[in-house]
């Protein structure tokens, strides 16, 4: 029987392949063709995976990080595609009380970008809740938030241009 990290991991390439190839709008559908492929997997898992793997969902459905080889790209390289991606969806930050900061995003992409502000380890941020295009994070106290604020301004001042949107 295979290792259960084995199992994991190739049921994370297959969501890939899947939201790659295939229009996915719904977590169920993602286990109903993962299945089809003979990989079991319950919408549990597949939610677990889909964070894992920085999957996004937004208005047209699942869409796979920048890169084609999740796998195969270094810490330095993920950071900077997390870093871009953060450019590109942040759209506002506020502040409500002393320990709540408010991040608003483009539609669909505030799951995205929470998992890369849980993923970042800054010790300001004590929890992230996102919804749809907003994200709720919650620091000790104001001095934090005030640190929290002025590293995501400096990093969305070091974003690259926003590119034209193609036409379809």
């Amino acid at each position: 029987m295979p290792a259960r990290s084995d199992i994991g991991r190739k049921r994370q390439e297959a969501i890939l392949e899947i939201i790659r190839t295939e229009p996915v709008a719904r977590q169920t559908q993602l286990v109903e063709r993962l299945r089809a492929r003979g990989i079991e997997a319950t919408q549990s898992s597949v939610s677990r995976d889909l964070k894992a793997l920085g999957v996004a969902k937004l208005d047209d459905g699942y869409v796979s990080p920048e890169s084609a080889d999740v796998a195969s790209v270094s810490p330095a390289q993920s950071a900077q595609r997390e870093l871009t991606l953060l450019g590109e969806f942040v759209r506002e930050i506020d502040t409500a009380g002393d320990n709540l900061t408010i991040v608003k995003t483009a539609v669909g992409a505030a799951q995205r970008v929470a998992v890369y502000l849980d993923r970042t380890g800054w010790p300001e941020i004590v929890g992230t809740l996102s919804g749809d295009d907003s994200i709720f994070v919650a620091t000790r106290n104001a001095t934090e938030q005030r640190r929290l604020v002025a590293k995501l301004r400096e990093q969305l001042e070091h974003r690259p241009a926003r590119q034209p949107s193609a036409t379809r």
